[in-house]
Order: structure tokens, then C-alpha cells, then sequence
């Protein structure tokens, strides 16, 4: 189940300028959709029943009272997720708590993530990649981790891919992608200043670009055509960037998979062919 503020976020620019201003305050305040009826809401923003229906079925739901029901599930994970990031590591902990604790923050991150997954952007980002001639990856830091587990998943399914740890390589290799290649982008923050300027140079050339990125309004969010969104609780010594990096390598999966069944024989072919195997008498 995707995200309903989340969709709403996403649809409000298809919206009429009434259901913008309801979206827009809604976004501001989602405890709105908890607390009042149709009727409340639609007089608290200054629109009418209609316009408000209106808006939730361009959002995709049947109607207020689904979206309503979608908004209050998603408000009462966030409240759990509060709760929980304030268990934060302690430097009393024992070592069966630091276990607990980073387990259960890397558990609640994929199942965030899987929730914010929009079948639509994966089945379409998974087209762009089968259609490429090359595939380029961006990503620096810990995100770069996760590109690297990209290209050898690709590389199995003899996608040709380019990727490069120095920036300045990748800043090179974005100048010379074309529109009959693709980009896969990874950046958790979203600000990453040195991917934001690889991908101003890959929309100057019409690369298709795919990114996995947080849920949040961000440049790269911005430039990518395609948004691979992930989740992260990320309270936990933050500066590991332990949990993004578990959603990061989750979406990777997804999206190898997805790629790999859409030619499910040839896939099954070429996996079997690229496998290497281990001669463990030879390493006794």
C-alpha cells in the first residue's frame, strides 16, 4: 500500500487550483482528515463535499472515507516510528539491546519502504532499464555501496553498465549518456550537490533518469523521471547510514527482479550461465 500523503503530494499537480489549496493544507495539517468529516473539512477549507471527493479519486481512492482510513493508518505509523527512534542507542546498552535495537530499525525501514513502492514507476523504471543501451550509475558515500550492488546484479543479466567511485568520473559519464541510455540515480538525502550536477547534465541529454531517493520534496526527487522512493530510520547513529542503505539495497533487489522476470527464460539462462562456482575440495 503506497502512501496516501504521499500520492496526494505526487497527484497535486494535476489537481484544480480548489483541490490544491485542500491538498495543500491537508499536507500542511493530515491530522485534519483524522479529526474532521467531509463536511468539517470542506468548511474548514473553504472548498465543498465535491471538491474534496474530487480530489480523492484523482488521488486514486473511492472516496473521503477510504482516504481518510488510508491517512489515519498512515499518521499511526509515523506516531509508532516517533516512539520508537527515541530508543536510541544508549552507551549503557547491552549488547543484546544494540541487537534488538538496530534490527528492529532496519525491519521498520523495509517495510516503510514497501509501502511507499508505486508498482506503476517500478514496472515503468524497469522497462526504461531493459531498453537501455548502457546503463550509468550515480551515487556517492554510502549510497555508492548500494550502486555497487546495482551493477553487479546487472552485470548478470549482461546489462552493460558504467559506474565510477570519483565523482569526477561520473560528472564525465553523465556527459556523455544519451537518450537511448539510462540513469540510476541513488542519493538518500536528496541534496547530494555533486549528484544534483550529474543530473542537470543528464537532462541536457535526455537521459532517462531512475532515482532511489527518501520521500521527501528534494532536487533529485525534482530531475528524476522516475522516483524509486525509500524509507530510513535513520535515529540510530545517524551518520552510519545504516537503515537507508538497507532501504537502498531492497529497492535494488526489486527493481533486479522486476527486470530479470519481465524475460523470465532468458534471465533464468543468463544467471545460470554468469554463475561461478566455488571449488570447496580444491580449498580444503
Amino acid at each position: 500500500m503506497s502512501s496516501a500523503l504521499l500520492r496526494l503530494r505526487e497527484c497535486s499537480q494535476r489537481f484544480s487550483s480548489t483541490e490544491r489549496g485542500v491538498a495543500e493544507r491537508i499536507l500542511s495539517d493530515p491530522q485534519l482528515v483524522v479529526d474532521l468529516s467531509i463536511h468539517e473539512l470542506a468548511q474548514k477549507t473553504f472548498s465543498s463535499p465535491s471538491t474534496i471527493v474530487r480530489m480523492c479519486s484523482h488521488t486514486g481512492f473511492s472516496g473521503y472515507k477510504e482516504f481518510r482510513r488510508a491517512v489515519t493508518y498512515e499518521l499511526a505509523r509515523r506516531e509508532q516510528t516517533r516512539r520508537n527512534e527515541q530508543k536510541d542507542i544508549q552507551r549503557s546498552d547491552s549488547l543484546e539491546q544494540i541487537i534488538d535495537k538496530i534490527t528492529y530499525a532496519n525491519i521498520l525501514s523495509l517495510e516503510e519502504t514497501r509501502d511507499l513502492m508505486d508498482v506503476s514507476i517500478l514496472r515503468a523504471g524497469a522497462e526504461v532499464l531493459r531498453r537501455a543501451r548502457v546503463i550509468y550509475l550515480f551515487g556517492l558515500g554510502a549510497s555508492l555501496c548500494a550502486a555497487k550492488d546495482a551493477y553487479l546484479k546487472f552485470l548478470r543479466l549482461n546489462k552493460l553498465c558504467v559506474i565510477n567511485e570519483d565523482w569526477h568520473s561520473q560528472l564525465v559519464q553523465s556527459c556523455n549518456a544519451t537518450d537511448q541510455d539510462a540513469a540510476l540515480v541513488f542519493s538518500y538525502s536528496g541534496v547530494t550537490t555533486e549528484v544534483i550536477e550529474c543530473m542537470r547534465n543528464l537532462k541536457k541529454n535526455g537521459t532517462p533518469i531512475i532515482a532511489i531517493t527518501r520521500c521527501v520534496s528534494s532536487p533529485v526527487s525534482d530531475l528524476a523521471d522516475y522516483r524509486l522512493y525509500t524509507a530510513a530510520n535513520e535515529s540510530l547513529f545517524r551518520s552510519g547510514a545504516m537503515s537507508s542503505r538497507m532501504s537502498q539495497l531492497n529497492v535494488v533487489d526489486i527493481l533486479f527482479t522486476t527486470l530479470a522476470n519481465a524475460d523470465y527464460e532468458r534471465s533464468l539462462s543468463q544467471l545460470s550461465r554468469t554463475h561461478i562456482e566455488k571449488n570447496e575440495k580444491a580449498n580444503r
